[in-house]
């Protein structure tokens, strides 16, 4: 009986959507795919890795582009991630698979998708390169402007994971190179965003009408934050501002609660405030009715308001006007505001009549410590409410009254202002300042349509208010 002969086993034909993926069986994988269009995105039992996970780690470049272009219903899950959160991209990241990177990169694979254990694929590609001695991957990964300086879930950046020593230098160099690179291009993006800022908040600031000294700290602020990004961007460690809290001082309608609004969208713009919320509250809305009720009232306040600016208006009716009035909990609410006013998580700005402020100020030793940025609201004259009537005149929104509607080129600053002086008086002006001009134009709006006959037809004339109108709409102010 003649020995037996011992035959090498046959190799057993793929049967499943991942197996012809790992095979690279074109043709197989084809015809699978056809009969059951549901397989493209099909969870294999051992990883919960797709088709294209295992296509890309095998760097099974036929078969990743097939999935990439399939036209049937269903598209390939680019961000797919297995059992570990690794993406496709991961795997042909680990495995040194620089086509098949390519691949998903050129059709949007995201070159920042991190693991469950916060590594993202730079972090695998140099880890495979160190065993390999194959930068190629490490290259495309970089193209894509990977972010050298990402950390992983032990706090790692891939230069991180390079040991000491010759053997890892050739992908220092390149690593270091890139790094350089993208700290000069995100030096170059943030000074072009640096400037676009600057411009919207000078765009900002040329609704405010005088003010010149809180213009000039609103300037300080915005380049100092916006530097301190600019630092950043390259690699400067830099400590966090805070700005101080405030006190506006000054008779109603001279735009304290404007500019406080404004403050807000430009603190939260440049990086300052997370939110651009300005929550404007009265005594009323501080202030219980009874023992125990003021301090938890407060406290609601205090908590909607966080990440923005806390505005205080008439804060001085916090104050009881006699000392001996120990029924009044307005010095509660007060004392409630001041201790969340170290915690940097809140601005405060408290606003009223100049004198009756002083009452605040002078009430508690610890105002003057925390409030350190104090600002005068002057009255406006004539010509400065001329400035406001062109400029809410320029900045209508659809919801207004007065939206599309424009000033007859007679209507210059001007003849706005001597109508205003002829019209008004000083007492008038004092007591409303600002507060005149939206009566005025709703006024005189209403006066156009009054002197206009139906029949009109020149679009032009059924849109301008003449200083007719606004001569009509300050005597209706003035009855």
């Amino acid at each position: 009986m003649a020995p037996a002969v011992n035959q090498r086993p046959r190799s057993s034909k793929p049967t499943t959507i991942h197996g012809f993926a790992q095979a690279g069986d074109l043709l197989g994988f084809q015809q699978l795919l056809k009969a059951n269009p549901s397989l493209l995105n099909e969870r294999n039992a051992v990883m919960a890795q797709t088709p294209l996970h295992v296509a890309a780690g095998y760097n099974k470049v036929e078969i990743v582009k097939l999935i990439l272009d399939w036209k049937g219903p269903e598209k390939a899950e680019l961000e797919a991630k297995n059992m570990y959160g690794e993406t496709p991209l991961h795997m042909a990241a680990k495995n040194g698979c620089n086509e098949a990177a390519k691949l998903l990169l050129s059709h949007g694979a995201f070159v920042e998708a991190k693991a469950n254990n916060g590594m993202t694929a730079l972090h695998l590609a140099v880890w495979h390169s160190l065993q390999s001695d194959d930068c190629s991957t490490v290259k495309t990964l970089l193209e894509y402007n990977a972010d050298c300086t990402v950390k992983d879930g032990d706090g790692m950046t891939p230069l991180n994971h390079l040991s000491p020593g010759p053997a890892s230098e050739k992908l220092r160099q390149l690593l270091n190179q890139y790094l350089e690179e993208q700290r000069k291009r995100r030096a170059l993006e943030a000074c072009s965003e640096t400037k676009a800022k600057m411009d919207e908040l000078e765009g900002e600031l040329s609704k405010i009408v005088g003010l010149h000294d809180l213009k000039l700290q609103l300037r300080k602020w915005a380049r100092g934050m916006l530097l301190d990004e600019r630092r950043r961007a390259l690699g400067l460690k830099v400590g966090a501002r805070r700005p101080p809290h405030m006190a506006f001082l000054g008779n109603p309608g001279t735009g304290k609660t404007m500019v406080a609004r404004i403050l807000g969208k430009l603190l939260h713009m440049v990086g300052i405030l997370p939110t651009d919320k300005v929550t404007e509250v009265q005594r009323t809305d501080l202030v219980g009715e009874f023992v125990g009720h003021t301090g938890p009232k407060t406290r609601r306040v205090i908590k909607e308001a966080e990440g923005g600016i806390l505005f205080v208006d008439e804060a001085y009716r916090l104050i009881p006007m006699q000392k001996s009035d120990d029924k009044d909990y307005g010095l509660e609410a007060l004392e409630e505001i001041m201790s969340v006013m170290d915690s940097g998580k809140i601005i405060v700005i408290f606003a009223g009549y100049s004198e009756p402020m002083k009452r605040v100020i002078y009430c508690n030793e610890g105002f003057c410590r925390r409030v350190t940025k104090f600002f005068h609201f002057d009255d406006f004259n004539p010509m400065d409410l001329a400035h406001i009537t062109h400029i809410k005149m320029n900045n209508q929104t659809e919801s207004n009254l007065l939206y599309g509607f424009r000033l007859h080129f007679s209507c210059t600053l001007e003849t706005i202002a001597a109508l205003i002086e002829r019209e008004t008086t000083e007492k008038q002006r004092k007591e409303m300042n600002g507060g005149l001009i939206d009566p005025m134009l709703v006024n005189a709006r209403e006066n156009l349509d009054l002197r206009l006959s139906f029949d009109c037809m020149d679009l032009d004339e059924l849109m301008t208010i003449t200083l007719e109108d606004l001569e009509a709409g300050l005597l209706s102010l003035s009855q």
